[in-house]
């Protein structure tokens, strides 16, 4: 079992559906799938760690990789759920760390768990029903509060008419303006309203 890579980046790829990088150890280049946000923090040349997992098949051998180990181990658990393969399990790490994706599960975000590509409304729904009780594991206290609060006022956001992708983008607009200090949802929710009717929300694709 390969449990984990160190090596130089030689080379990142992203489509629509997937998203990877060549790792150069020892002389040899061993392609990892990555989740998107890993590759966004990356360059060609840049020397990286990686927690992995291989999936062994009749027909190939396929290396997933994670910059933190508890993202391997919510990935590890991702599969036991029925109905949820790798590619989708790396999916619902891509945009969130595990300590958000564990709070979205417990607290039934079936929306947000909805628009991860391939998941859909049954799958969502597996998630929560196999998971809720089995992710105590997955949070740090600063990371669980964060991932809380997001969680929440991006549900409440949903609620509001917006769809999950503006959701996410106006509550990082939102908490990147007042990174390291304690706020309430009810604050937090205007601030992300804030952003958007004020033209400070970036990337928004209607």
């Amino acid at each position: 079992m390969i449990s984990s890579l160190t090596g130089k980046v030689k080379g990142i790829s992203t489509t629509a559906t997937a998203s990877s990088v060549v790792i150069e150890v020892g002389g040899v280049g061993i392609l990892v799938n990555t989740p998107l946000r890993v590759i966004e923090s990356l360059k060609i040349g840049d020397v990286i760690d990686l927690h992995t997992h291989l999936i062994v098949r009749e027909d190939a051998l396929t290396l997933y990789g994670f910059s933190e180990l508890v993202d391997r181990n919510l990935f590890e658990l991702l599969l036991t759920v029925t109905g949820v393969g790798p590619k989708v399990a790396q999916s619902i790490l891509g945009v969130n760390p595990a300590s958000v994706v564990a709070d979205m599960i417990r607290a039934n975000n079936l929306k947000s768990l909805e628009a991860t590509p391939g998941l859909g409304k049954k799958g969502a729904q597996r998630l929560v029903l196999e998971l809720k009780d089995k992710l105590a594991n997955f949070s740090t206290s600063g990371d669980s509060i964060a991932g809380s609060l997001k969680n929440q006022v991006e549900s409440a956001l949903q609620g509001l008419g917006y769809t999950p992708k503006e959701s996410r983008l106006m509550v990082n607009q939102a908490l990147n303006q007042i990174s390291g200090e304690k706020i309430d949802i009810a604050s937090a929710i205007k601030l992300a309203l804030a952003a958007n009717t004020s033209g400070k929300l970036l990337g928004t694709e209607k």
